[in-house]
């Protein structure tokens, strides 16, 4: 009997890897939240998201969205650094925190919305 086959969906913490990287973009392994549809990620094999790190630095980053994720450790949802990545071809797993509050979401794609101003 063959297992469910995992497709990241809205809302999902996937890590997901993030080279090649150039300038001040992450690279490496990083937490990705995704904000595009399962039906969108299955169909184009792309997923659309925002990266998240644990970095202090963005405790004062108006730009990060701030949320406790399990066992108490705090993240960051990078607002302004929308990711689109071939989520299969980067192998793409579950992060262990499983998913986003619907809040964090919605607070980062205001954030987001603000700085590319595509929706009124």
């Amino acid at each position: 009997m063959a297992g469910k086959i995992w497709l990241p969906e809205r809302r999902d913490i996937i890590c997901i890897d993030f080279n090649p990287q150039v300038g001040r973009e992450m690279k490496d392994v990083h937490p990705l939240l995704v904000l595009s549809p399962k039906e969108f990620n299955n169909r184009t094999r792309i997923v659309i998201g925002l990266p998240m790190t644990t970095a202090e630095s963005n405790e004062t980053n108006p730009f990060a969205v701030k949320f406790v994720g399990k066992q108490g450790k705090v993240g960051f949802v990078l607002a302004h650094q929308p990711k689109s990545f071939d989520w299969r071809l980067r192998e793409a797993k579950p992060h262990p925190w499983k998913q986003a509050p619907e809040e964090v979401v919605v607070l980062a794609g205001e954030i987001l919305n603000q700085i590319i101003a595509i929706c009124e």
